[in-house]
């Protein structure tokens, strides 16, 4: 068995004043091998929670047993990003059955959320953090209903048999790593220290982050893990469980309207995956509420009428790929400001992945010079009077998870409690989430409502592309992404570099990165100056600055599996 020593070594080696980093910048660039297996493969965002999923492949499991353990393993060793209090999507691929799968397990707003859920007194929308800190924030969480519903479809191991390890890891404790420890010392000055539970877990007497090293035992979440070892999802939506995450909603700073009755009501929706063509491929993602997959299938299409295999880093002409890239994303992030949202509350345009449509949009991009900012097109089917943009980015404090199992079956879920340590507010051991303002927090704009707008029992709109890839009707690769909004631009990215330039998987990874979310700046990844220099020879006005991916990705070739982790934070693969 091949496995990656070195991210082991991350998380254990001091950083000094000067390499310690904010939680969403890059932890370290240190190169990550890929590694190799012929039974199975896991990647994800921290070196225990792959143990724990790999222990449950090594025993039998399927990719649906292994991903209730990498999760709840995440939930404990990187709180900040994931959890049972969050929100997630999944896809997964049946090998018997033959068949793609994708579940919604993303939070949704109370029944009694209104459009105006995020004006203040005067009429305008509260400011950012103003909305992030405390149980106003909360959405429904669907995290561990989709693990639930996961796990009695295609899983084959006892539940609490997979469940009941985590408890033990969380009253044992884990090292904290130097990742944790400087997300935890950014979150102080956002509130962290404002909420009982959370100050006592995270902080020192004194108010200062836990350093790395620290033996950070968590018996809050084992007793909870072991309920749920017991009674599954039950004892998170009903009951006394239940009961604490209201009343830690409405009685802490910025009280919140959830109920018993959000709990209890809340389901997880199968919907169908969205699947856009590629070089021969079928780039599958996530639909609405996720932008994600409509998206990432926008920017391919595009670039499919472009030769960007003659771009490739090495060629003398990789600017000219960016360019196309970044007017490629131009025009598709102008699609899902105005159009992409709960598509159960919205009516969506049924032609945004028409051919013909993607055709007239490529034609608009010219090949040797910048445009300025795209303007939404006009799909087959489309309210061209309703609907007002959203601007609203959504903040990266988001995990991904990939595995693939001896039998064939393979998984791709992106799981966020949105920004990182979520709504502050914690409970039962775990965080509870923010996603409330991944809603446009204005309602409407020149007169006219916005798509992604509150509504009661609706969900907001996400970034998250947990994506697989087919072809002739198997998965030959799996990837996706944490970032916020930019998750898009990393995925889509790091798909032409494997796909377009044939790039070995864990340099498609490392590959810096530029993002054009359809503003005035392309945002060209630190480090990579020359490349900003060759965008700005074509008119591009760029953007220096951290880009903080966290993609993890498995490629399948035959009986070979190659698993690949993102060098700017400390994921890791392994595999057999």
């Amino acid at each position: 068995m091949k496995r990656l020593a070195l991210a082991f070594a991350l998380i254990t080696t001091p950083l000094t004043a000067q390499e310690a980093v904010q939680p969403e910048k890059t932890f370290s660039l240190d190169p990550k091998p890929a590694v190799t297996g012929t039974t199975y493969m896991v990647a994800a965002a921290h070196p225990l929670a792959v143990q724990a999923g790999e222990r449950v492949l090594a025993e039998g499991g399927t990719a649906a047993d292994a991903l209730v353990a990498v999760q709840l393993a995440l939930n404990l060793v990187e709180p900040q990003s994931s959890g049972i209090g969050g929100g997630a999507f999944l896809l997964y691929w049946d090998a018997t059955a033959r068949r793609l799968a994708s579940l919604d397990g993303r939070e949704k707003a109370p029944a009694a959320a209104t459009p105006d859920y995020w004006l203040g007194e005067d009429g305008k929308p509260v400011g950012w953090w103003d909305a992030v800190i405390g149980g106003r924030s909360v959405g429904v969480p669907g995290t561990l209903k989709l693990l639930e519903e996961a796990h009695d479809r295609w899983g084959q191991r006892n539940w609490a048999g997979i469940v009941r390890p985590i408890a033990t890891m969380a009253d044992t404790g884990f090292e904290i790593s130097p990742r944790l420890e400087a997300s935890i010392a950014g979150a102080t000055a956002r509130g962290l220290g404002d909420f009982d539970a959370a100050r006592a877990y995270f902080l020192n007497e004194d108010g200062t982050a836990k350093k790395a090293g620290t033996t950070l035992r968590n018996p809050a979440f084992a007793k909870t893990l072991r309920s749920i070892a017991a009674r599954k999802s039950t004892a998170f939506y009903h009951g006394p469980l239940a009961g604490e995450i209201v009343a830690a909603v409405k009685t802490e700073k910025n009280a919140g309207i959830l109920t018993l009755a959000d709990l209890a009501d809340y389901e997880v929706i199968e919907r169908a995956p969205v699947c856009a063509p590629y070089r021969g491929h079928e780039v599958c993602g996530m639909g609405p509420p996720s932008s994600g997959g409509l998206t990432v299938g926008q920017i391919l299409m595009l670039l499919e009428h472009f030769d960007m295999a003659a771009y490739a880093p090495g060629s003398g002409r990789e600017a000219e790929g960016r360019h196309l890239l970044a007017e490629a994303m131009k025009r598709a992030y102008a699609d899902r400001g105005l159009y992409m949202a709960d598509s159960d509350f919205v009516r969506m345009p049924g032609g945004l992945l028409d051919p013909a449509y993607m055709t007239q949009r490529a034609q608009g991009i010219d090949p040797t010079t910048a445009g300025g900012t795209a303007t939404p097109g006009n799909p087959p089917w489309r309210e061209a009077v309703l609907w007002s943009p959203d601007t609203d980015p959504d903040r990266p404090g988001t995990s991904h998870v990939v595995i693939r199992d001896a039998y064939g079956n393979a998984a791709s879920m992106t799981t966020t409690i949105e920004t990182g340590f979520g709504s502050r507010v914690m409970v039962g051991g775990f965080l509870l989430n923010n996603e409330l303002t991944d809603f446009s927090r204005a309602p409407s704009r020149d007169g006219r409502p916005i798509a992604n707008r509150v509504e009661g029992g609706k969900r907001p709109r996400s970034s998250m592309a947990p994506t697989i890839v087919m072809k002739n009707g198997k998965p030959v690769l799996l990837i996706g992404s944490p970032g916020g909004s930019r998750i898009i631009a990393y995925v889509a990215q790091s798909l032409v570099a494997i796909l377009d330039w044939n790039m070995p998987l864990a340099d498609a990874l490392a590959l810096p990165h530029s993002v054009n979310r359809n503003g005035e700046k392309t945002d060209v990844e630190e480090g990579a100056e020359s490349l900003a220099a060759g965008l700005e020879a074509m008119g591009h006005v760029t953007n220096i600055r951290n880009l903080n991916s966290g993609l993890h990705a498995i490629a399948i070739n035959g009986s070979k599996l190659t698993g690949a982790a993102d060098p700017r934070r400390e994921g890791v693969a392994l595999g057999r």
